[in-house]
């Protein structure tokens, strides 16, 4: 009733609205031509929502409003807004940066490619971002193996004294030793861009003309360099799909939707080749399809290395004309949103909704699988709910030095490294795992405030010892009754055992697993990846203090000199192996101090 008696104090000018829950917190944001109007359509008339719009709306126990002058204005508040709250259910895309991409410095004299998380605003060319690890090597693979482009990174292209093994294979001309002719040089970088741009046959007919030019004047070792390239470049246009006879560059966005879940997918075709596809998966949103596929598109674009000339879309976003006009002002060149209902982009938007379909598919299966597991692992372990999230405890050292503890977080049955936690241990002096142990759980439970902050299950590394160590420091902290505590132990072959062990508190033999061998398994990849994580922190904190106490000891080298030495080289090993030529070559180390650096490491 009170929002009803606020809707009618609501003005109709364009601006932006943020809907509260009862604890005041910011649940949704969204923009509206005229706000009394689309405040109504949610609150007014309910029947026009699914099921579950109108359990969320049933959510909000509050809204504001913030007046604009223009659409436009609503626009860029609302995006800002949401980026500010992160409101849990609006349409929120997961930072990029852990999307690989291939940045490009053409600023450099003699660019190369290298692989970033992090895209800047710095001036230099990025391509992607990649779906993965595996497809942007393969990209660089590719080219590297096509374009003499050179391979090293700066650091090294600066301080190189002789030409490598790139330049004997003749996959590479040398410009970091040899008189590199730049507009040579330039010309190949320009090939690279255009293969990465998806120009590949443009390309392919460029060298084409090139290579009969240069048989024709009987330069018949540059025409079969570019017979070879040719060929190359033919042999990926043969493992990618043609789509279209305009070769036009187009992003192709699908939807798929169940009662929990939303996907979008985009196909990536640029002149007319399918180049790739991503998915993006939404858990909870109270937007109707055209608000959830706008909001997709500002925000994507908004930090998109590439704008393509049309995005085909199964819905046109309501602010569809406004959208277009904002993404003319970052590509600089106009931007169509077509919804096609026939020809060749038709069955692309269907290939894209399929291709949506298709993941939301195997993503409810994956889902249903592990909640399944979890379902029977809390049966096994006699556990009054389902061990949605499970922490498991490991700890590293080598004879007491830099010891160091690691947990890991799996929710739903995945790891969430989001939530992983390392710690160095401060008061053990002495070799010590029970005490390590200890004082990390007292440390990681002891700041939690309530029960969001605590796992289902808590795993430790090790048999009865520490199982007990465990239970008593969460007996201490009050905590014996938020989450369960269990054991993994080792297998001991001497004994004949077979499988690791699982013991639980107040049980003197371990669990048997019977047939549910899987979910053994399962406890398993827990604990290694507990063990990797806190393994890998070990060896950092090892190597960083191995790193600091010999250079440290040298005359001459300070801080600076220091970071500059290990920039360079990478290793106190390729330190060590170094003539004394390369190490004067580092730029502020002398050859007085290449000298000191030598000795010390030499001894």
């Amino acid at each position: 009733m009170i929002l009803i008696e606020k809707l009618s104090r609501v003005s109709s000018e364009p601006g932006v609205y943020l809907m509260k829950d009862a604890a005041d917190n910011i649940i949704y944001v969204g923009k509206a031509r005229n706000l009394k109007k689309r405040l109504t359509s949610y609150f007014g008339i309910s029947g026009q929502f699914d099921g579950k719009t109108v359990a969320l709306i049933k959510q909000v126990s509050d809204f504001e409003t913030i007046i604009t002058g223009t659409e436009k204005e609503a626009l860029i508040l609302e995006s800002n807004l949401i980026k500010h709250h992160r409101p849990r259910y609006n349409v929120i895309l997961k930072d990029d940066k852990r999307y690989p991409s291939l940045r490009l410095d053409t600023k450099q004299p003699y660019p190369n490619l290298s692989i970033v998380r992090k895209t800047e605003n710095n001036g230099a060319l990025y391509f992607g971002p990649f779906s993965s690890a595996q497809a942007v090597r393969e990209t660089l693979r590719i080219i590297n193996k096509t374009f003499k482009l050179r391979k090293c990174k700066s650091q090294t292209f600066k301080n190189r004294v002789r030409p490598c093994l790139n330049y004997q294979m003749g996959l590479c001309l040398a410009p970091c030793c040899l008189d590199v002719d730049k507009s040579q040089y330039n010309e190949i970088v320009k090939e690279v861009i255009a293969f990465l741009k998806g120009k590949t046959p443009e390309l392919i007919r460029k060298i084409k003309a090139d290579m009969t030019a240069a048989a024709e004047a009987r330069d018949y070792e540059a025409a079969a360099v570019l017979r070879d390239k040719m060929y190359a470049l033919g042999k990926t246009i043969e493992k990618q799909i043609s789509v279209t006879t305009d070769f036009k560059d187009r992003d192709v966005i699908g939807l798929a939707k169940s009662n929990e879940f939303s996907i979008i997918t985009i196909l990536f075709v640029r002149g007319g080749f399918i180049l790739g596809s991503r998915h993006f998966r939404f858990k909870e949103t109270m937007s109707t399809d055209a608000e959830m596929l706008g909001s997709f598109i500002k925000q994507y674009y908004e930090t998109s290395n590439f704008v393509p000339k049309e995005i085909i879309v199964p819905i046109l976003p309501e602010d569809s004309t406004l959208i277009s006009d904002w993404l003319k002002s970052i590509k600089g060149t106009k931007v169509n949103i077509l919804q096609p209902q026939r020809g060749e982009k038709a069955l692309l938007l269907k290939m894209a909704d399929q291709n949506a379909e298709n993941e939301l598919k195997e993503m409810i299966i994956s889902i249903e699988s592990d909640t399944d597991l979890l379902f029977r692992l809390s049966k096994v372990l006699q556990m009054d709910k389902i061990p949605r999230q499970i922490e498991c405890l490991d700890n590293s050292n080598i004879s007491g030095t830099e010891a160091v503890a690691g947990i890991v977080v799996f929710k739903d049955g995945k790891p969430d490294k989001r939530f992983y936690r390392k710690y160095k241990i401060k008061s053990v002096v002495k070799q010590n795992d029970y005490a390590y142990m200890a004082e990390v759980l007292k440390r990681r439970y002891k700041k939690a405030e309530n029960s969001e902050h605590f796992p289902d299950l808590l795993m430790v590394d090790g048999g009865k010892g520490q199982l007990n160590i465990a239970v008593s420091v969460t007996k201490s902290l009050g905590l014996e009754d938020k989450f369960e505590v269990i054991g993994i132990a080792k297998k001991d072959e001497k004994k004949g055992e077979t499988q690791d062990k699982i013991y639980k508190p107040g049980r003197t033999n371990p669990l048997n697993f019977g047939r549910e061998g899987e979910l053994l398994l399962f406890l398993q990849r827990v604990r290694d990846e507990a063990h990797r994580f806190a393994i890998s922190f070990h060896r950092k904190r090892r190597a960083k203090k191995s790193m600091a106490s010999i250079l440290d000891t040298i005359p001459g080298v300070g801080k600076k000199r220091k970071v500059m030495l290990l920039k360079h080289f990478g290793s106190i090993k390729k330190i060590r192996a170094a003539t004394l030529d390369e190490i004067s070559a580092v730029p502020g180390i002398n050859r007085t101090v290449a000298q000191a650096v030598q000795k010390a490491l030499k001894t």
